[in-house]
């Protein structure tokens, strides 16, 4: 599951002065539209649990269809006719338009790959070159703007081979994440006939890794065919070879029988392909088993799920190191020699220590390890026996990471903080010299007037929940400033400083934008993560609610002024957030979110998110669910804030059903006069591979119903109950 792509905005004209006589209340003039009820009893451990809107989850029936198309005929003129819209649209088009070219997801082999963004394209090109310095010899493989003027194809991954003569790329359409990997020939960007269909989806990913001649490649599979039950076909992933310019018909099954059923396998390489490791994740709780291929063709299982090794790196001095957390939920750094990997032979290279080890990125000589300081990070550079040598020099409250490998001890590494914009850099462990490649082009909007805060609230078990607040120097802390706080608190992903150009439009208009470091994300390591998993996911809830009433509480911003906003796993968070506590805020703006807690694992990817929320089929796992479950927590004749509902019908992480079934629910629920909108678009997923066109057009109403319900430049709305 992954959280969305946060809010990052620019600066607006506020020149809406004709605009401000008009109000959204002249929208407000029709009821919602209707929702039939057709209640489903189901029993859960003697508890019985009635559901009005279970009818709503087939969207087959053509009744649901007709349920989405109506829902979209009501919010669509509604927000499109939002004072603000209009000019919020021109704004935000021109943003990403004049954004410099971006470069990001690199890979190496005897060319340096990478995939490049430049707007107003839709989609990203996939391009290679000599080196990260050398964009003169920059070539095109393959361009999904001509591949599809839509926009809506979308590269799920790629992978070059080792001598980099081919690359293999996962295709996928309209969001779905539903990858057949195509090979294409770097020197000509002409694709060969190999077509290996169902290697990536939602469920659980997808990977590719070459062998040493450039032959062929493993893959993962899912079942195909009538290999596994309809039930069954998006699990069970296992991986197969492929050998260049045969049919997939002839692929030959290599390892994963006895994987879980909701395996999520990664596969990686040394340089040189001579050894393979296949990371398998037991759903996405964070367990995970390591297998290793060796030279002569053996696999051999170097760590078990209860071994707590999350992550593994290969060496180039002929050895695995492994991040464990058996004994140190910070981290500490393992390493066994390849050639007798057994993890009772590993020895300790770096152990635990007050902050926590992130990943590690070996080279000749020297350890790159990211450390995570609870959201902001750095990185420390030790020698390959664990002696530390020096922190690479980060500006504070920042993102940085060591990404990859160039000559000898030299790598790129990638930095940003809320307010310096992301860029890619060389660094010299010889000189201290740190260089800013090619690559890294400066960004037309600059928030050098903007200041950061790093402070702390009290949530309800006496936690300490670090807030990160971004706001123009010189604010008045007077309760009146508009402010939209992000969230999310889900599978030890971390929340990290990121730069927003798109933040300049929310800044100008007064507003604050705040980003918390709450529980169930991996800012302060495992504890943290565990604290907000499974039945302490009440955790997460209670953190944002103290950033809420601390906001409150120092006089950032009021209850009428508060909007928050997250997705997928965040999306849970919103409605958890304002069923809990609609007194707080005025506006909520929820991205393909989870709201049914009792029947989210009956989707596909709902299974592999077992092991980090839990099962009704457990007792106590059970009780915490339906403790929560924002679904079942609203109640009738409530005056709840002001909801936009986002999803795409493609989405094979979150079930639209989810956003679908909370809609009709507080529609019927609400009574604050307030909006319940449901944005439901046909051509988009998860938010994965979404157009350029699209994710203006998302921005645009996001923008123009936060300015509407916060009262920015003078609009408000209301409904007509």
């Amino acid at each position: 599951m992954m959280r969305r792509n946060r809010h990052r905005n620019y600066e607006i004209l506020i020149a809406l002065a004709l605009l401000l006589s008009f109000t959204s209340t002249a929208l407000a003039q029709q009821p919602f539209p209707p929702s039939a009820k057709h209640p489903v009893t189901n029993d859960y451990h003697g508890v019985t649990v009635v559901d009005d809107y279970q009818w709503l989850e087939d969207v087959n029936d053509p009744a649901v269809k007709q349920w989405v198309a109506t829902q979209n005929q009501f919010s669509r003129p509604w927000l499109e006719k939002l004072p603000a819209r209009a000019e919020l649209a021109k704004q935000i088009k021109t943003i990403f338009s004049n954004e410099p070219v971006r470069y990001y997801r690199f890979r190496q082999s005897k060319m340096f790959f990478a995939m490049k963004f430049a707007p107003p394209k839709n989609q990203p090109l996939l391009v290679m070159m000599k080196s990260a310095d050398d964009l003169a010899s920059e070539k095109t493989i393959l361009d999904l703007n001509m591949l599809n003027p839509r926009g809506t194809t979308a590269i799920d991954f790629y992978v070059p081979s080792i001598d980099g003569r081919f690359v293999a790329v996962s295709l996928s359409e309209g969001g779905s994440e539903d990858g057949s990997v195509h090979i294409y020939e770097t020197a000509t960007g002409k694709e060969l006939g190999d077509v290996i269909p169902r290697v990536n989806f939602a469920t659980a990913g997808g990977s590719v890794a070459w062998n040493k001649d450039g032959t062929g490649f493993y893959y993962t599979r899912y079942p195909q065919g009538s290999e596994r039950p309809k039930e069954d076909i998006n699990f069970y992933q296992q991986v197969y070879f492929h050998k260049l310019r045969t049919s997939p018909s002839a692929d030959t099954y290599v390892i994963g029988k006895e994987f879980p059923r909701i395996a999520e396998i990664e596969l990686s390489t040394t340089t040189d392909a001579s050894y393979i490791v296949a990371g398998v994740k037991n759903g996405d709780g964070g367990e995970v088993a390591h297998y290793l291929l060796s030279p002569d063709g053996k696999w051999t299982q170097v760590t078990t799920f209860a071994d707590q090794v999350t992550t593994t790196e290969f060496g180039v001095d002929g050895k695995l190191y492994l991040l464990s957390l058996k004994g140190a939920p910070r981290g500490k750094l393992l390493a066994v020699p390849l050639s007798n990997p057994k993890l009772a032979l590993a020895r300790t290279i770096i152990p635990e220590g007050s902050v926590t080890i992130n990943g590690v990125l070996p080279t000749q000589t020297r350890l790159y390890v990211t450390e995570m300081i609870g959201g902001p990070s750095e990185v420390r550079v030790f020698d390959l026996n664990g002696k530390p040598q020096m922190a690479i020099p980060t500006p504070p409250v920042s993102s940085v990471f060591a990404y990859l490998r160039l000559s000898g001890d030299e790598i790129l590494f990638g930095s940003e903080s809320y307010i310096e914009p992301f860029s890619w850099n060389r660094f010299d462990p010889i000189t201290k010299k740190i260089t800013r490649t090619r690559l890294a082009a400066a960004s037309s909007i600059s928030l050098s007037d903007a200041e950061v805060r790093r402070e702390f609230a009290t949530s309800r078990d006496g936690t300490k929940v670090p807030l990160n607040i971004i706001m123009r120097k010189g604010t008045k802390l007077d309760g009146q400033n508009p402010t939209l706080m992000y969230g999310y608190g889900g599978y030890s992903i971390n929340e990290t400083p990121f730069f927003s150009p798109v933040n300049r439009v929310w800044l100008d208009a007064g507003g604050i934008y705040v980003d918390t470091n709450i529980r169930g994300g991996g800012e302060f390591g495992d504890e943290w993560h565990r604290a907000g998993n499974l039945t302490r996911k009440q955790n997460v809830f209670d953190d944002f609610a103290a950033c809420a009433q601390y906001l409150i509480e120092k006089k950032y911003t009021s209850p009428a002024k508060l909007a928050i906003e997250g997705g997928s796993n965040g999306g849970l968070l919103m409605g958890a957030a304002l069923t809990q506590h609609p007194e707080l805020f005025r506006a909520v703006v929820s991205f393909v979110g989870i709201y049914d807690m009792l029947r989210v694992e009956l989707s596909p990817n709902g299974t592999f998110n077992i092991t980090e929320f839990g099962t009704v089929k457990d007792l106590d796992q059970f009780k915490a669910l339906y403790a929560y479950s924002p679904y079942h927590h609203v109640i009738d004749n409530t005056k709840y804030p002001a909801v936009l509902f986002i999803t795409g019908d493609n989405d094979g992480r979150v079930d639209p059903m989810q956003s679908r079934k909370m809609t009709a629910r507080l529609q019927a629920a609400t009574r604050s006069g307030l909006p319940v909108l449901l944005r439901t678009n046909a051509d988009t997923g998860h938010g994965i591979g979404t157009g350029l066109d699209e994710r203006i057009a998302q921005e645009a109403d996001v923008f123009a119903f936060l300015f509407a319900e916060l009262g920015i430049n003078g609009t408000t709305s209301r409904m007509a109950r």
